[in-house]
Order: structure tokens, then sequence, then C-alpha cells
């Protein structure tokens, strides 16, 4: 293991109380690109990742997927397995009520038998008290590499998620190459789920602080790093260090522990 490579601070288990009802929106970075939302008793995961991954991880996870309760909904941005985990889905699926992604992703999820409902890019739907609408992403990386895949990824086989919830706005971009005219022009969210790795798939550290400071006042929730001992692979590697002297309201970027809590606030 790389010593030098910036590691999540230590992991804060949570169990089944995370998942109860509550007058209050909470966030929980579950690792990896993975977070735990629980809006005021409505529960949903965004791209979990709780084990069986194919990379070192140098995290403990918060919680097992089997120690999970009950989830209203998993929403997955993309195909990629540290995103689209089919074994943290498939042990999920006793507890969850539906899977939501595009309609490619959908299409993988039912092959796996999992309840799946794909949407288009602008589509919008509710799970309890929360609407939930896909954002674009630009993240056809397969596509330039022949015979990384039988499929041809199109635009909208990847996608991002704004969430509309009792108490804020929640903006997941999801793993995207920068999109200025989506990414730079969004209404301030309360809250970002924030990559800043440097990778040209993903946003790159330039591209990801443009979309920091362009809402200057958005919590900032980092992911997407300090998970995986890959020191020589940017999507995984970023250090939060780096942001600190660049992004506007440094006081807003939140280095969480996995697991750890972070209450939703309006900014305006």
């Amino acid at each position: 293991m790389n010593a030098t490579q910036a590691r999540a601070p230590k992991t804060q288990s949570f169990g089944a109380a995370a998942f109860a009802p509550s007058d209050a929106t909470t966030l929980r970075w579950l690792g990896m690109a993975g977070f735990l939302i629980n809006s005021r008793g409505t529960t949903l995961m965004i791209d979990p990742l709780l084990g069986g991954f194919d990379m070192p991880i140098m995290i403990d996870m918060p919680l097992a997927a089997t120690d999970v309760p009950r989830l209203d909904a998993v929403l997955v941005t993309h195909s990629d397995n540290d995103h689209f985990s089919v074994p943290t889905c498939q042990e999920l699926a006793s507890v969850t009520r539906a899977y939501h992604s595009t309609g490619y992703v959908a299409s993988l999820m039912s092959d796996q038998g999992l309840p799946a409902f794909g949407h288009d890019t602008g589509e919008s739907f509710d799970v309890g008290e929360v609407r939930i609408s896909l954002t674009p992403a630009d993240h056809a990386w397969q596509n330039a590499y022949p015979g990384t895949s039988d499929h041809v990824f199109a635009e909208n086989d990847a996608c991002g998620f704004w969430l509309e919830t009792p108490d804020g706005t929640i903006w997941a971009p999801g793993a995207s190459r920068l999109i200025p005219d989506h990414h730079l022009t969004m209404p301030p969210a309360d809250a970002m789920l924030f990559d800043f790795s440097d990778s040209e798939w993903h946003f790159t550290l330039e591209g990801a602080i443009r979309m920091a400071n362009a809402y200057p006042d958005t919590a900032l929730l980092l992911h997407h790093w300090g998970c995986v001992d890959a020191p020589d692979f940017p999507p995984f590697n970023g250090d939060p260090a780096v942001l600190m002297d660049r992004v506007v309201n440094p006081g807003r970027i939140h280095v969480l522990a996995p697991g750890e809590p972070f209450i939703l606030t309006r900014i305006a």
C-alpha cells in the first residue's frame, strides 16, 4: 500500500438507526462514489459499493450490505463497477423497492433480476417526498478503447442526479467530462457530491475547480478519493489538500469520513 497517497479519514460505522425517520435530511459518504441519503425517512443510496470490488481497498466500509434494513431506492449513475456494483446491488435487493438509472444501466439491472427503472436525461420521478431528475454526463470512455465493451456507449448511457428534498437540493453530477454549458450553469445546489479527480474522463482537477467556483456557496462533499490503493491511477487518487487554496470559500469543503453524517441545510 502506498503510504503517500491521500487516504480518507477513519471510517465511522453506523447501523439501522441511520435509516429511521427523522426531521432532517442526512447524507453519509459510503466510501468510493457512494452515498446514503435519509430525507425525513425516505432512504436512498447513490452508487453504493459495499464490497466485492476488483481493486485493493484502503478503507473499512461503514456498514455491510446485509445490515441495511430498508431502502426506498438505489440510484446508479453509470455502468462502471465502482458505481454499478453488481454484488452490492444483489445483496441489497431484498430490502430495496426500486433501482433507477439510465435506460442502458436499467437493462443491465433487469438482467440481474433487479426491479429497475430506466430514465432519459431530463426526466424526473419521485421517491417519497424527494423529487429526482437526471442530469447530463459525458463518460463514454469505453468508445475510445476498442475491445473494451461490445456496447457502443451513447451520451445518455451515463447521468447525474438532481435531488429536491424538503430540506434543500443535492446535486450528484456523476462521473463525467466537463460539459461547460451544463456543469457551469446549473442553479446553485445546497450540496454537491464532488468528484475532483484529475482524470481526462472525469472533470479533471481544473474542471472540478471551475465547477466548485461556479457555485461559491454550495457545500462540497468530497468523494471518489482516498479509498482505492491506486497511486498511479488518477480517478482514485485525488488529494483534498490541493483544493484548499483554489476553491472560493474553502470552509464549505467537507472531507467526510466514510459513514460520517452531514446534515443538509439551505444556502439561501
